[in-house]
């Protein structure tokens, strides 16, 4: 943990450099893609190593005709992001406040209470930033070169636009290696060292400085939702479940038994904690482990559960783990079927950008045969609207959750 250490400010009289873009190579971001590859760029006319990391650039078609602005990156595949297809506006403070405002007008609209993913990157417009707002404190996660350029710029905006009390920079994620990244953690205000998130009515403590990612997972906000029409009277098994969302919230909407299984007995001390404080302690009990070994040990004690949640991290975090991450995904889905009572729910969720929706489905699929089940798909999740994805990046699109009711053949 650090204090933040001044950047140096970057000018912006000096118009941006240019960045040319190879003949037919613009018509990704004609069609509204905002990424540029390295190989699509016209390194005769513009070399790339001319550039330094980050710099602002008025990226070109192959003519010399404007595409918009954005930013650059030499050392990373996605060597370029569009940040507004009108070049006279730039990735300033100025542009930084007006986008901040247009994504609180959306969140505003969907939330009555200020927790919430209040950027969510390419699709609120500001490529390589994430900002999750507790309140009057944000969690900021810069994860381009770009972003972290114009880190100042975006602490002035948010002070500008919500005067916050603190705010946290968690970059220290595995993405900023690609662009040639240090990674940090650093708090500007005050940043406790608990605070908490209410949603749909449940509150929770979170460790915003200690706990994973950005402290919470709104992206399944809705999903935990929709589960609370399945659980009354039933006894429900929550596996990964960090610090019990899914648990907890099961329990307030009258679940019988809920079992929370996770491997950091840190989460699973909240998970106890989350659950008195709403008042379900006594129905809300916790199990620590790995949670393959946690359900093959359920299973040979002859442990049943109604309804059977699996949210576990992205298992395919790049094209070259689809293999091992697909067999990760059978195997858990076919221990998760097997702790299962007659006409179980599983709720079977996948984080992995790379797994695709129809894939997880045949995986479920071909795991209920295998055992000699019957599957009915009941509901397709995703994630929440403050995770909006941008119809021509697919990238943006990553969360699916299948609610499925599991028969006897």
């Amino acid at each position: 943990m650090s204090s933040l250490d001044p950047i140096m400010p970057v000018s912006t009289a000096a118009e941006p450099a240019p960045l040319r873009l190879k003949k037919n190579e613009e018509r990704r971001l004609r069609a509204g893609h905002l990424w540029v590859y390295s190989n699509e760029v016209d390194t005769r006319a513009t070399p790339l190593k001319a550039f330094e990391p980050g710099e602002p650039v008025l990226i070109q078609a192959h003519n010399g005709k404007p595409l918009g602005s954005g930013y650059v990156n030499p050392n990373s595949l996605i060597c370029a992001r569009l940040v507004s297809r009108d070049p006279r506006y730039r990735l300033d403070r100025s542009l930084l406040v007006h986008r901040f405002q247009v994504a609180l007008s959306l969140r505003e609209r969907l939330f009555d209470t200020p927790f919430y993913r209040l950027v969510y990157g390419e699709a609120d417009g500001l490529p390589g930033l994430v900002v999750d707002r507790y309140d009057d404190l944000f969690v900021v996660q810069c994860n381009t070169a770009g972003m972290e350029r114009v880190r100042d710029d975006i602490l002035e905006a948010l002070h500008r636009v919500f005067r916050p009390r603190g705010v946290l920079l968690r970059n220290d994620s595995g993405v900023r290696a690609l662009e040639g990244l240090d990674r940090y953690v650093a708090t500007v205000g005050e940043v406790p060292e608990e605070t908490g998130v209410v949603e749909q009515g449940a509150r929770f403590g979170i460790a915003l400085q200690q706990g994973q990612k950005t402290g919470w997972f709104f992206d399944q906000r809705m999903n935990r939702t929709r589960l609370c029409d399945y659980v009354a009277g039933r006894r429900v098994l929550d596996l990964f479940s960090y610090v019990g969302a899914w648990g907890v919230r099961a329990a307030l909407a009258g679940a019988a038994q809920v079992l929370c299984v996770d491997a950091s007995a840190q989460a699973l001390a909240r998970v106890r904690d989350n659950a008195a404080r709403n008042g379900v302690g006594e129905r809300v009990a916790t199990e620590p482990g790995d949670a393959f070994e946690a359900l093959s040990a359920l299973r040979a004690r002859g442990e049943r559960f109604d309804v059977v949640v699996l949210d576990p991290p992205a298992f395919i975090k790049r094209r070259k783990d689809t293999k091992a991450g697909e067999q990760a995904y059978h195997r858990l889905n076919q221990l998760g079927m097997q702790v299962l009572a007659k006409d179980g729910l599983l709720v079977s969720a996948s984080c992995s950008q790379h797994l695709a929706e129809d894939h997880l489905q045949r995986i479920l699929l071909q795991t209920s045969r295998h055992l000699d089940r019957q599957l009915q798909v009941l509901e397709r999740g995703q994630q929440g609207p403050d995770h909006p994805v941008h119809p021509a990046i697919p990238e943006t699109r990553y969360l699916k959750a299948l609610f499925c009711r599991v028969l006897p053949a």
